[in-house]
């Protein structure tokens, strides 16, 4: 199974492609088409990588209890939970005009299948990705039926146990090597003290084979940012064109701004954590070639003598000699030619010199 793979047609994720940005439209459009538009241009605007909504067939999600339960939340928009639940959620066609427009603006577009049967119609629509919402983690016959569709799969962890994990990564796997986990705390808005960034480097670990990333439901920027310091390779965050609409999303979702703020984050931090590899870079060489520091002559030195350290010095000297690090190498050779006190040690005036391999 590879550590990267194409979630989207020339999109790689993983390894070292940039950070894959998901930007989270949910149900935040109120229900209005023009308004998940205006949201779906607004990600493109920003940044972002993709858009994503998120699909319910309201009968195969929710029991009939449960959508004629009295709704009476503040974020209510309908006197029970399924007329909410309706108002909010679009047709086949909406979905497809989304799809069409998303097309139109440049930016992938996906959502949540959040029953089984929305997978099913998202299959039909050809979207580049399955997200697996939190909520869907531990349906293993829903996780089962995704896998076998093929497309790639983000897959959240919200509200689930390593052991779940475990078992939702070996269930995938059987039958898709095309997917990831997001680390996921289900909470809106999310405190920092829950958020519990250090469950990325324990996926890594668990799973060495697939890309990691997060999740976040918290306010602002900053903790997304450090999951991509600490190697999210998918980050997906709600976003909302005002945080005072009705819904209880808006909270935790973030501003057009907000947004573009984070994406600009993401891109220098992914240009910050550089190859691993500690050497001096040629941004450096100016630096050292003025303040770089080498061994110099505490004394006059004969010719002929033999170094010892209460000879020796370190200063920054011109021109400059051989390093610090090496001085104990210098340590009983000889000096061939005279050298002056203050006076630069150059190998070219020690006898036997040669540069060991520096560790």
């Amino acid at each position: 199974m590879p550590l990267k793979f194409e979630i989207c047609p020339g999109r790689m994720i993983g390894g070292s492609s940039p950070c894959f940005i998901i930007a989270e439209i949910g149900q935040n459009h109120q229900g209005d088409i023009e308004i998940a538009k205006k949201m779906i241009k607004m990600a493109k605007d920003c940044g972002a990588d993709c858009a994503k909504l998120q699909k319910s067939e309201l009968e195969f999600k929710f029991n009939k209890g449960a959508l004629e339960r009295p709704y009476t939340s503040k974020n209510s928009w309908g006197k029970t939970y399924g007329e909410h639940k309706r108002h909010l959620e679009f047709s086949h066609e909406q979905y497809r005009e989304l799809q069409k427009y998303a097309k139109e603006v440049g930016i992938f577009f996906t959502a949540s299948g959040m029953d089984e049967m929305a997978v099913e119609f998202l299959h039909e629509l050809d979207v580049p990705f399955f997200k697996v919402g939190s909520g869907d983690t531990n349906n293993f016959p829903y996780l089962e039926k995704t896998a076998k569709k093929g497309r790639p799969m983000v897959v959240s962890s919200g509200m689930q146990s390593m052991e779940t994990m475990r078992r939702v990564y070996q269930m995938v796997k059987e039958h898709n090597k095309n997917f990831c986990i997001l680390q996921c705390t289900s909470a809106y808005p999310l405190a920092p003290e829950d958020v519990n960034l250090r469950v990325i480097a324990e996926y890594q670990k668990e799973f060495p084979d697939i890309p990691i990333g997060y999740s976040g439901h918290e306010s602002g920027t900053y903790i997304t940012v450090a999951a991509v310091a600490l190697g999210a390779k998918v980050v997906e965050r709600h976003v909302t064109l005002d945080k005072s609409w009705k819904g209880s999303d808006h909270e935790a979702s973030l501003l057009p701004e907000e947004l573009a703020e984070l994406v600009k984050a993401i891109r220098i931090v992914e240009r910050c954590l550089g190859t691993g590899v500690k050497q001096m870079l040629p941004c450096e060489k100016a630096c050292h070639d003025k303040l770089g520091k080498s061994v110099v002559a505490k004394t006059t030195i004969p010719k002929g003598t033999a170094l010892t350290m209460d000879m020796l010095t370190v200063k920054v000297a011109d021109p400059m000699g051989v390093a610090p690090e090496e001085i104990y190498q210098l340590l009983g050779k000889t000096v061939t030619a005279n050298v002056e006190e203050d006076e630069s040690i150059t190998e070219d005036v020690v006898e036997s010199y040669g540069k060991k391999v520096k560790s």
